[in-house]
Formats: structure tokens, C-alpha cells, sequence
């Protein structure tokens, strides 16, 4: 019996995946030999994909990017006895430099098993982080996590450990788990492909921090974006309840804890924890004011831990392991792993983890080749679209909190952009404006207001409507939005606007120009 594996990934579907994984049952009997198909998780090799495994005696070899039709050809070539003769060979996937590279935490698993197999989990370590916190007590877990230096990844960077602590010491008798799955930001990707290829993952740093905190009930707050990690996601739910992992006695601890999936509306604010709980309780989701914070008062007035998929994943590696080797990866106050993940105009796009401190133009030009139309790169947009952007000449940028933040920078969730010179930078932050006009919840005015206001005071300056004016106009905007909106929607984006005129304000005089023509 020979195994192949054709991922099951989102992404790789979106190119064909199922197709060649019915081609590849239809064309094997023709050879003798017997296949089992399993659908994996994408490797996060994306301009690989549909990439089709092999497993020899030399490991998993691999084939990509295949396309139904190869299918015929590839087995011919003898792709079932891990062949070379042909295009689409790419040798041992393992061996890979993007693979190899890495050091996969977060990402163990994805790619490498059935995401819907327990016996697979189990077998690559799974549960392991969950039985060692449940011999520990509880405030052992918590330091744990503190010792590890675990910031949360959704994108403002706060310490988890902080965060759980302060639940862990109320004396309320309800608590709650909240995670955060509203994965929201432009060219960010990362929490849906281990949402499809790990999700048992999620599950178990979820137990685990509701064992440390004393909450016996999880909601996983997912973006309707996402159907495929929804029935994932509701499939593993229900075989973690069924083998003892979630339910009323937690791997025979004694420990109780369920979890419940919940599909949001499609609203970019829920991505702001205080939102995101508002649109759980039934309503609109609109942002709260702060204080109280949700660890003390969040979902239905109790104290919630809010974090997000890649935060919660990251905590099994850390029990397992303890929080001082996890600690030992990363530089400074940015400790572990960072899943970073290539998108836009970039010749190899994906997700790629490793340790935080590598630089921008290692993960842009090393890993990811440049830009996919073979023009200079002009600009990277890290964090999501309320980042700021920033041009070729600061790729040499260590990719850590504090570093990013003197450079006026942002690393949010780890998403990166990247343009190459045929960008228009006046129309990107004319963009910025716009999205938070389109997505603001409309509590506060300065993102309400300021966003519109915004949109067209940029109009104005590249129409050449009285630029200085209408410059110093929006300048007032983005201080404004930056010192008076309620949460980091209207708070951060200013940030593309300032960057892009402090970086290539010739776009904005280049469009003044062509208005004046």
C-alpha cells in the first residue's frame, strides 16, 4: 500500500486539490499498486500547491504544483515509487530550504497529518502540553506561560500571561475562553491553515488555558469567510468530545470544560476583542469602552480570556516543553515563534515559522523570491492594512516588537504585502481611508467621521484642490483618529496614510500633476 498525500488546505483546494486527488484514485490501478489517499494540511508552500506527497523509503517526496491533468503523466513517470523523471518533482518535501529552515511550533503538525485523525495527533505529540498541565495546578500553568514570554499574536502584542493571571485571580465562579478566529487582515492567513490542518491544536491550548484560569466553558469565534475551517473545526469538536478530550472529565482529571463554535457576520471590527464579545452576547458588534477589560468584565459580564488562534496553538509546545525553551527562541522581549506569512506580489507566497528576529528581507527576498512579476519591490505592508508601509530600504528590519515599533512600524499578526514598482502609494492610503469608512463600527466619531473626512481630503490634494490645506487638513485627521477613537480600528489607520506620504509623497504630487494635464 502506498500513501499519497493531497492536501485538503483551502488554498490547495481553491487550485484543484480534490481534482487531482479523484485523478490520482481513478489513475493508480492501472500500475497494481494499491493507494491510500490522505487529505493533509498545505505545507504552506503555496505556489507549490496543489503539492501531492509520496511516502518512500527516502521519506515524503513530493510533486507540485499539480494540476488534474499531470496526474497521468506523474504516475507514468513512476511518482508512486518517488521518481524524479519528472518537471514537477520537487525531491524530499522535508528537505526543502523553506522547510528545513523553519522551526515549527505552532505549524508541528500542519501538513504533516490527517487534521481530522486522533490517532495521527496523539502520534505527533499531541496532548502532551494538555496531560502536563493537568498534573500541575493551575498557577503553575499560568507561570508557565508568564516564563515563556508568549505575546499575544492576533496583533497587538500583549503578554498572554498577563492576561491569564489577571482571570485566575478573580473570585467570580463563571469564567470564560474566548478565541479570537476573525482573521480579518489582508494577506493574513496563517490561523485558517491551522484551523483546517491542526485543529485538535487549538483545542488543546484552549483546555489549557481554561484549566489555568478556572473557566469550564470556550468560544471559538470564527469569520463566516471560512467555511471549510468551520467544518473542520465542528468535526474535530465533536471528536474531542467523543475520545474524553473536552466534556464533563478532561482525559479522566476530573477537569471540566466544552467548547462551542460560533460563526460571525462578517464584520472586519470583530477582530477587536470587545467587538467580537458583543456579536457572541447576540448584538451588534460595536466596540466597548475600556475599563472595565474583558479579563475582569468580558463575555456576559464575566471575566474572559480573549486570544487569538496562533496565541492559543502556541501553548501546548510550551507545557510540553516548558516555558524557559520556548523562551530561549526569539530576541528580547520577542520571544518563541512568529508564523509569518508572504502574500501580494511575491514569487514564492506562504506561511513560514520560525524565531522572531529575522529580518524582512530574509523572509521577503530570501524565502520568498522578490516580487512575482520580476519588477523592483517598492514596499511591504506589515500588520494588515492598518500598518504602516514601509519602503525597500528599511527591509533590512529585525522582525521583533519593539524594533518594528522605533521604526514606526507595526508586526501585528504577522501578515506581509509587498508591492512592487508600479504601486500607486497615493491610492493605497487613500484606500486605508476608505476601508475604515466601509468597516467602522460607527461608535465613536473620529473613526466615524474621520475616515470620510479622510477619503476626501485625499481626493482633494491629488486632484490639487489647495494641497498644502487640504495636507495639514488631513494631518489633523490622523491625529485626531490616531489620539481620539475608541479602539485601534480609527486608532491605526493613519498609520498607511503617514507612511505613505512620509516615504513617497512624489505619488501624491504625481497625481496632482496628471489632474492638472
Amino acid at each position: 500500500m502506498t500513501t499519497v498525500y493531497v492536501p485538503r488546505d483551502s488554498a490547495a483546494t481553491s487550485v484543484g486539490a480534490d481534482e487531482v486527488a479523484e485523478a490520482l484514485l481513478r489513475e493508480a490501478p492501472a500500475t497494481g499498486r494499491e493507494i491510500e489517499v490522505v487529505r493533509n494540511g498545505s505545507r504552506g508552500m503555496l505556489w507549490l500547491e496543489p503539492l501531492v506527497e509520496v511516502v518512500t523509503e527516502r521519506g515524503r517526496i513530493g510533486y507540485g504544483p499539480v494540476s488534474p491533468d499531470d496526474v497521468a503523466g506523474l504516475v507514468a513517470a513512476g511518482m508512486l515509487e518517488g521518481e524524479p523523471e519528472h518537471a514537477l518533482y520537487q525531491g524530499p518535501v522535508d528537505e526543502l530550504p523553506w522547510m528545513r529552515d523553519q522551526q515549527r511550533l505552532c505549524l508541528a503538525r500542519v501538513g504533516l497529518t490527517d487534521p481530522l485523525s486522533p490517532e495521527d495527533y496523539l502520534a505527533h505529540g499531541g496532548l502532551a502540553g494538555l496531560r502536563r498541565a493537568l498534573a500541575l495546578d493551575p498557577s503553575d500553568v499560568v507561570t508557565e506561560v508568564m516564563d515563556s514570554g508568549l505575546r499575544g499574536r492576533g496583533g497587538a502584542g500583549f503578554p498572554a500571561g498577563i492576561k491569564w493571571r489577571t482571570v485566575a485571580g478573580t473570585d467570580e465562579d463563571v469564567k470564560y475562553v474566548c478565541c479570537n478566529a476573525d482573521e480579518g487582515d489582508s494577506g493574513t492567513f496563517a490561523d485558517r491553515m491551522v484551523m483546517e490542518g491542526d485543529p485538535f491544536v487549538l483545542i488543546e491550548g484552549m483546555t489549557i488555558a481554561a484549566y489555568a484560569v478556572g473557566a469550564h466553558e470556550g468560544y471559538l469565534y470564527l469569520r463566516s469567510e471560512y467555511p471549510d475551517a468551520a467544518q473542520v473545526l465542528h468535526q474535530a469538536i465533536g471528536i474531542a468530545r467523543e475520545r474524553g478530550w473536552l466534556g464533563e472529565d478532561v482525559l479522566g482529571s476530573g477537569f471540566r470544560f466544552d467548547l462551542h463554535l460560533r460563526i460571525g457576520a462578517g464584520a472586519y471590527i470583530c477582530g477587536e476583542e470587545t467587538s467580537m464579545l458583543e456579536s457572541l452576547e447576540g448584538k451588534r458588534g460595536m466596540v466597548r469602552a475600556k475599563p472595565p477589560i474583558p479579563a475582569l468584565t468580558g463575555l456576559f459580564g464575566k471575566p474572559t480570556v480573549v486570544n487569538n488562534v496562533l496565541t492559543l496553538a502556541s501553548v501546548p509546545a510550551i507545557l510540553t516543553d516548558g516555558g524557559k525553551a520556548y523562551a530561549d527562541l526569539g530576541v528580547d522581549r520577542s520571544r518563541g515563534t512568529q508564523v509569518f506569512q508572504l502574500a501580494g506580489n511575491i514569487a514564492r507566497g506562504g506561511v513560514f515559522e520560525t524565531a522572531f528576529g529575522i529580518s524582512l528581507a530574509d523572509l521577503v527576498h530570501g524565502y520568498g523570491g522578490g516580487t512575482r512579476s520580476g519588477r523592483p519591490l517598492r514596499a511591504v505592508q506589515v500588520g494588515g492594512p492598518l500598518g504602516p508601509y514601509l519602503p525597500a530600504s528599511q527591509l533590512e528590519l529585525p522582525t521583533d516588537y519593539e524594533a518594528f515599533d522605533a521604526a514606526g512600524a507595526m508586526l501585528g499578526h504577522g501578515g506581509i504585502v509587498v508591492f512592487d514598482d508600479t504601486v500607486d502609494m497615493a491610492g493605497m492610503a487613500r484606500y486605508a481611508m476608505a476601508f475604515c469608512a466601509e468597516e467602522s463600527c460607527g461608535k465613536c466619531t473620529p473613526c466615524r467621521i474621520g475616515s470620510v473626512r479622510g477619503v476626501e481630503a485625499i481626493d482633494r490634494i491629488t486632484a490639487g484642490e489647495d494641497p498644502e490645506a487640504n495636507l495639514g487638513l488631513l494631518n489633523d485627521l490622523c491625529e485626531l483618529m490616531t489620539d481620539g477613537s475608541l479602539c485601534a480600528m480609527g486608532g491605526l489607520t493613519p498609520n498607511p496614510v503617514r507612511s505613505a506620504l512620509l516615504h513617497f509623497p512624489e505619488d501624491f504630487t504625481a497625481r496632482r500633476e496628471e489632474a492638472a494635464q
